[in-house]
């Protein structure tokens, strides 16, 4: 049973998280409509459009960002508690600094609990809503920037290559197909543009052109519009982040068995994603015990010191989180380990200060 005390901090902890995040957000919707207004106009964007797009746009930051609202929250209600010498009338009770947490622990469980079943079903919506209407009504905005310049080897022998994609539209440009044989080039198809085609499952290309090389003579053909098929899907051409952030939990599981038999280079990009959804939640917990120990302590200075170290600490996790997630996307080193690397740094960091906070 929670005692009184475990009531009155629990309250605090996740009225102060659901108040950051009510200020925070709004803010962030403000900058990104300023940002995006005028394409808006111009692109006569219908206002259910762009009020679902902000609905979605609220679910995938909360997301993307809640481990640091959460520890600046925790930062600010503990350090206004030991400002007023409320948790040295807690501790000078007989309550054990370990007891002391047992609040924080169970807050820092229910939004993590909120936060996995979020990043599982209802994140991957709002995520594949959030892009599309970026690549459906910002197109030429910087914010579209990842889709140029798409490479793809979908087998052993075969690489593709588009310009640019547009996953809404399933519409590529620039389209060019190589086909080699014991790394020699045996056959290269290229189009000005390549569409999938839903009902029929194929695509058609645009101003397509073939060219077969032979050993002494090679094989030119050209039409005007020309449907084929291959045996590479949509998502292929879609930027990489993007086609995984949309997919459920068990999608992307399923989505990275198939590309690992295909040999897809891109495959560590969607083990980060994934890696990440559980990475995540254990986050709240360790930034908890960080937020308690830097703010449980009454200083000179008051709140404002406790809030400029967290914000030192909140920006290096973001810092760490970033640097190992891209080395993990673009180099050799492991993905799990990547990710899960900030988490054990400041784990460890967690266990020091904890440890010198009950002293």
């Amino acid at each position: 049973m929670l005692k009184i005390i475990d009531k009155y901090i629990l309250k605090r902890y996740l009225a102060t998280f659901s108040v950051m995040l009510l200020m925070f957000i709004p803010i962030g919707i403000v900058i990104d409509v300023s940002e995006k207004v005028n394409k808006m106009i111009e692109k006569k964007v219908p206002l259910s459009d762009i009020m679902v797009y902000y609905i979605d746009f609220t679910i995938y930051f909360a997301n993307l960002l809640f481990p640091i609202f959460l520890f600046l929250s925790v930062i600010w209600f503990t350090s206004k508690l030991a400002n007023n010498t409320e948790i040295i009338a807690i501790l000078s009770s007989g309550v054990s600094f370990q007891r002391f947490l047992k609040p924080y622990f169970i807050g820092a469980a229910i939004v993590s609990i909120f936060a996995l079943l979020m990043g599982f079903y209802l994140v991957p919506s709002a995520s594949k809503g959030f892009n599309d209407f970026r690549y459906t009504n910002l197109k030429g905005n910087s914010q579209t920037r990842e889709t140029t310049d798409i490479f793809r080897q979908i087998n052993a022998n075969e690489v593709i290559y588009v310009s640019n994609f547009n996953p809404v539209s399933k519409t590529g440009f620039n389209f060019v197909q190589e086909t080699f044989k014991d790394n020699i080039l045996k056959e290269r198809v290229t189009a000005s543009r390549i569409k999938y085609n839903e009902e029929t499952k194929d695509y058609t290309l645009y101003n397509y052109k073939k060219r077969s090389i032979g050993a002494k003579n090679d094989e030119l053909e050209a039409e005007d519009k020309k449907n084929n098929k291959y045996n590479f899907e949509p998502d292929d051409l879609t930027p990489v982040i993007y086609v995984a952030e949309t997919m459920t939990i068990g999608e992307l599981r399923s989505f990275i068995a198939k590309e690992e038999k295909k040999g897809n280079a891109n495959v560590n990009t969607y083990l980060v994603v994934l890696y990440k959804k559980f990475s995540l939640p254990v986050s709240a917990f360790i930034l908890t015990i960080i937020a308690v120990a830097v703010s449980s302590m009454k200083r000179r200075g008051g709140m404002g010191v406790n809030l400029a170290i967290g914000i030192v600490i909140a920006f290096t996790f973001i810092f760490f989180d970033k640097v190992f997630g891209t080395m993990a996307e673009k180099s050799s080193i492991s993905p799990i380990f990547a990710v899960w690397f900030p988490n054990i740094v400041f784990g460890i960091l967690a266990f020091y200060l904890l440890r010198n906070a009950k002293r």
